[in-house]
């Protein structure tokens, strides 16, 4: 046909498929599954695995140092932290490996239920993937639910897994 032009897929081209970890069961669960579950989409998707790296209260340090917080104390926290995230993205990632799909890794410091919907929007994700702590109802409402959050925020289809009992 004239006026049709082919053209490869290129990483910039894939849809965009993002799993999403930190340190529980629950997330590991769901890169799992998806890895034995979605062969497929995978095969269509760019696969990014993210993580959140919570705000620190430092409130704590402020009150035990008298009022005169070290700023390389406060450092040396927050590199800690990026640190442990990025151990955690090896991790994931060498998961993925495993089963030979590629990921991209991605960090962000934030509320994680938030600065996950930032990230859907922000690398333009068209499905997020969430591990469920499975929590009942009361438990969601005290301590909230990163999964229930994203469900009814994110700009994407989310799929949420939960790991058996």
């Amino acid at each position: 046909m004239e006026g049709v032009e082919e053209k490869s897929i290129s990483c910039d081209d894939k849809k965009k498929m993002m799993v999403c970890v930190d340190d529980s069961d629950y997330s590991h669960h769901a890169l799992n599954w998806a890895l034995a579950n979605l062969p497929d989409s995978l095969s269509n998707f760019q696969l990014i695995i993210f993580t959140a790296q919570p705000l620190s209260d430092f409130a704590y340090l402020h009150a035990s140092t008298l009022g005169v917080t070290p700023p390389d104390l406060i450092i040396s926290i927050q590199e800690r932290q990026k640190k442990a995230a990025l151990a955690l993205l090896e991790r994931a990632k060498d998961i993925c490996a495993q089963h030979g799909i590629a990921a991209e890794t991605i960090t962000e410091v934030g509320d994680p239920k938030e600065a996950i919907c930032q990230a859907v929007e922000k690398f333009n994700i068209q499905l997020l993937v969430l591990g469920s702590h499975g929590r009942g109802a009361l438990g969601r409402a005290i301590l909230g639910s990163v999964s229930n959050y994203c469900v009814h925020n994110a700009k994407c289809p989310v799929l949420v897994v939960r790991k058996p009992q």
